[in-house]
């Protein structure tokens, strides 16, 4: 938690709150339903809350934005950031129902009114939203041609909209044919933790 504060000082006694109740339900839920590696659960707020909160260096949603997270898992990027921006609108995706139940849980845990979880997969969402965000769920061309039809078409934040994805190692070849279009961003710019030496932030917008 002390990680968070580091590099979020400006948060407010709800969100404090919240991101200490996420460290004891997690831990709790992962006990009935693993949606975080057991390795990893001890690692939750660097490997996981603050990983997500990486999105939030490179953009600050205006109030009523709206954010599809594809293949959520436990809850990852979505709920960090639903937390940071309590008047923006997350809906969080995954084609495996045990893990939205855990996804809905903490919500309701944490009284999060801003998400949306549902058990579906991306195929079948029809709604469009500003931004789509994912942690490396799939190649990111494959993601691309899967969101592209989610993406809305009018702006309302100071970045057009478009896909923000979480991603580590080489992947040079993967985006080599948006090289023109792309942001790469170093999150090791912003969290000096060695996990984060190899993650990145991709921000591709999204013309329709």
């Amino acid at each position: 938690m002390l990680k968070i504060l580091t590099y979020f000082p400006h948060l407010t006694a709800e969100q404090v709150r919240c991101f200490e109740k996420m460290a004891p339900l997690y831990r709790e839920w992962n006990e009935k339903i693993n949606v975080i590696s057991r390795k990893d659960i001890d690692s939750l707020y660097e490997k996981h809350v603050l990983h997500a909160l990486a999105i939030a260096k490179i953009i600050s949603f205006r109030p009523g934005t709206k954010i599809l997270d594809v293949g959520t898992g436990g809850g990852f990027p979505g709920i960090p950031l639903a937390v940071l921006f309590p008047t923006s609108e997350f809906t969080l995706i995954d084609s495996i129902g045990k893990k939205i139940k855990v996804v809905q849980a903490v919500a309701e845990e944490l009284g999060l009114k801003n998400i949306t979880a549902i058990h579906t997969r991306v195929q079948e969402v029809k709604e469009e939203f500003d931004f789509v965000i994912s942690r490396a769920v799939t190649a990111f061309p494959d993601f691309v041609g899967l969101v592209r039809k989610n993406i809305a078409r009018k702006p309302q934040n100071s970045r057009p909209n478009g896909i923000i994805y979480l991603k580590g190692g080489d992947f040079q070849e993967e985006i080599r044919n948006f090289m023109s279009q792309i942001e790469v961003t170093e999150i090791s710019g912003f969290f000096a933790e060695p996990y984060f030496e190899t993650k990145k932030v991709i921000y591709l917008p999204i013309n329709r």
